[in-house]
């Protein structure tokens, strides 16, 4: 039982750096402050292989790491939050649905629903922009739906290699 948890961990551990580096690598600047990158995928990805709560750990904590260590850090407890929820959720609809193929597309939709809706809110009430802060939901989208692909393709690419066979 411990090896588990040690396996779970330093999983949960290469998932947070995983994530750090894809959003962190791959920057698309957006006209409204901040970028658009790929760490959305890999945040799914923490959900779907590790469950929701080491998931949420890597994910939130990854994404986290890229705020603080980049300027960013008044997105950073919103970010630690928001990510953190895409990934449980993610895991938790998965889990709820049995593993189906719709479960995984489903479960991405509504991780992204709860991106974008979650930085309007921490945007517009926390840190003050009101409804300024909808200029960040066209870029806010395109993350998320570059983020579902994206993850979605890998997860295949992950199950037909046989990879995740062997991680657990």
């Amino acid at each position: 039982m411990r090896d588990a948890n040690i396996k779970k961990l330093v999983l949960a551990a290469l998932m947070a750096a995983l994530t750090y580096v894809a959003t962190s690598i791959v920057q698309i600047p957006s006209p409204m402050q901040g970028y658009v990158n790929l760490g959305d995928c890999i945040v799914l990805l923490s959900g779907w292989i590790l469950g929701p709560w080491w998931g949420a750990a890597a994910g939130g904590i990854g994404s986290m790491l890229v705020d603080l260590l980049g300027g960013y850090g008044h997105y950073a407890p919103g970010t630690l939050i928001i990510k953190g929820c895409m990934a449980l959720v993610a895991a938790l609809i998965v889990k709820a649905m049995k593993e189906s193929k719709a479960s995984y597309v489903i479960s991405a939709v509504v991780s992204e629903v709860i991106m974008v809706v979650g930085y309007f809110g921490y945007a517009s009430l926390l840190l003050g922009k009101g409804w300024g802060a909808a200029a960040s939901i066209p870029g806010n989208l395109v993350q998320g739906a570059m983020g579902m692909v994206i993850g979605l393709v890998l997860l295949v690419v992950l199950k037909r290699s046989k990879a995740l066979e062997k991680l657990a």
